[in-house]
């Protein structure tokens, strides 16, 4: 599948009518998600507070998918030397670190409240997620202080498969440590510790997010095609 999407005229016939595809689709699940989670009672205990997760859990599930994402196409892109996937990589860094932002910010809101601080270094799952949202930004940063595009390429792909070693540590977390984060809920092995009430608005969010992400992935995936074939094209036009 990945090789027959490696060709960039296939993926630009495809994405063109599948990015405004996931877009709707996710205007749609997150517009029902958030009148459901605005309508939603409040908790006996976190009050209005428990309001949050319908945008902080999401944003933090797509953050770490959005790694695994980009670990993947750093992977083809420094082993196979895909150009898409080089193109593909690059578009995704700022999405995935916008997410992840996200989800510390909404994180942080919630925590004072319901724990008394914005943020506690002590806490393995919050500070597993920052360091996840910094190898985004030394991602891009070493894409940006390399001159070269194909050593730049090289060296920011190895960092996101560095930081593949991350996720598993954010994930299991809250098992392997004694934090004050909470420990799955939706997913735990005993099934969906949530009331119908506020997990079906959280599932809406969670997949609108999913398709929000690959909407504004593939767009911008197409935006570094084309930035590289008028790159490509001046270049050419220049050696005449």
């Amino acid at each position: 599948m990945f090789a027959w999407l490696a060709n960039p005229a296939r993926f630009m016939a495809l994405s063109r009518w599948l990015a405004p595809l996931f877009g709707a689709a996710a205007a749609i699940l997150l517009a029902a998600g958030l009148w459901l989670g605005w309508t939603a009672p409040d908790d006996y205990q976190q009050g209005a507070t428990v309001k949050i997760m319908f945008v902080h859990v999401p944003a933090v599930s797509v953050g770490m998918f959005a790694y695994v994402c980009l670990g993947g196409m750093s992977f083809f892109g420094l082993v196979f030397r895909h150009s898409l996937a080089d193109a593909a990589a690059r578009a995704l860094a700022p999405l995935g670190a916008g997410f992840t932002a996200l989800g510390l910010a909404t994180g942080s809101l919630w925590g004072r409240p319901m724990w008394g601080t914005w943020w506690e270094w002590g806490d393995a799952r919050l500070t597993s997620f920052l360091v996840l949202f910094l190898f985004y930004l030394g991602y891009m940063a070493l894409q940006a202080a390399i001159d070269d595009e194909t050593k730049a390429a090289r060296a920011a792909a190895i960092l996101a498969l560095v930081g593949l070693v991350n996720l598993p540590i954010v994930h299991f977390s809250v098992e392997w440590w004694s934090t004050l984060h909470q420990g799955a809920t939706v997913l735990s092995p005993g099934g969906a510790g949530l009331p119908a009430v506020y997990l079906a608005p959280l599932a809406l969010m969670g997949v609108g997010y999913i398709f929000l992400f690959l909407s504004l992935w593939l767009v911008r995936t197409r935006a570094e095609v084309w930035r590289r074939r008028a790159g490509a094209q001046a270049l050419a036009a220049a050696a005449v």
